[in-house]
């Protein structure tokens, strides 16, 4: 199962203030050490880090603005507003970090550039680095208790779920890791060979490895946004719990949509028993869309069609056809 329920609400906006807080503070300290010792791994580290406050500037009014209680002019909420905001982040990313960092170190590169006294970016790679490893520690251990309590692989969970406010924090924490390290990788080789060519190696690899985390978060969230369905063990789960009443048949079509880390829309065309009178079909899909909604928490609306299925006599009334009851809830 790749789907939150309500409480983890909370849980995302903590993880995510926790990194912006850690980024803001780093991404200060990497562009002084930048500046001191003239690296361009530094500078590229410290736009990184100025893209990933943005971005978790992004995803905070992303979670925000997703809470708002549906209205007249959003009837299904705001849900969806989540991955817009989400979007706008993974560009922040690409732009603010990885363009930045491929530029400066190919103009390393093509131009050269004097190395200073590299010890204060030691110091401030040394304090970065111990910050966002804080950050990614809480952010895995939320995603390590959300796929726990669905009963998922972590990373399988961390893939398909539909916070990608968490999975942004996760996976930039992660390259931001590992963009220390190249930068360290940088200014080691530039101390022992005197030359700038790997400082601008390290920072050309930052960028790469941002535009993967921009890549990966931009179509995460696209998916969403187009609109993503349940994940096939779900939907079957969906199935079951439809076709568990006496008076229901089959289901002739299901649909399913996420709307929102805590909120999935189920709509499905049910073949009900001919026998079976408007008030137990009534009954019937009240007590369908109650199990669904204690199986799965996430499910927030339902929508149940009584339709006639493919057998001969579908199309009389008796069988819900034209003239047939129709319920919704």
């Amino acid at each position: 199962m790749a789907v939150q329920d309500r409480s983890t609400q909370n849980e995302s906006t903590f993880t995510v203030v926790v990194a912006a807080a850690a980024n803001l503070g780093i991404a200060v300290a990497k562009a002084v050490a930048g500046l001191v010792s003239g690296s361009s791994a530094m500078l590229s580290e410290a736009a990184h880090s100025v893209a990933d406050t943005v971005t978790e500037v992004l995803l905070l009014t992303a979670l925000k603005r997703s809470g708002k209680p549906a209205d007249e002019d959003h009837p299904l909420g705001y849900a969806g507003e989540r991955y817009v905001w989400a979007m706008l982040a993974a560009v922040a990313t690409f732009v603010g970090g990885a363009v930045f960092s491929v530029y400066d170190g190919v103009h390393t590169l093509t131009h050269g550039e004097d190395l200073g006294d590299p010890l204060a970016s030691y110091v401030v790679l040394a304090v970065a680095f111990v910050l966002e490893g804080f950050s990614l520690r809480t952010a895995v251990r939320q995603v390590t208790a959300e796929a726990e309590r669905v009963r998922a692989p972590f990373a399988r969970y961390l893939r398909l779920t539909p916070d990608t406010t968490v999975k942004a924090v996760v996976m930039e924490d992660s390259a931001a890791l590992a963009g220390l390290m190249l930068a360290a990788g940088g200014l080691l080789g530039g101390q022992l060979t005197g030359s700038g060519v790997w400082d601008g190696v390290a920072s050309i690899l930052i960028g790469a490895l941002l535009v993967y985390v921009a890549w990966v978060l931009g179509r995460s969230n696209a998916r969403l946004l187009v609109g993503r369905p349940l994940p096939a063990r779900m939907r079957e789960i969906v199935r079951e719990e439809l076709l568990a009443d006496g008076h229901v048949i089959g289901v002739v079509d299901l649909t399913t949509l996420i709307q929102g880390p805590d909120e999935v829309l189920v709509a499905a065309k049910i073949d009900f028993r001919d026998l079976s009178s408007a008030a137990e079909i009534e009954r019937a899909c009240e007590r369908a869309e109650a199990r669904l909604r204690a199986r799965i928490p996430a499910v927030r609306r339902v929508y149940l069609d009584p339709t006639p299925g493919p057998g001969p006599d579908a199309s009389g009334p008796e069988a819900g056809g034209p003239g047939g009851p129709g319920v919704r809830r």
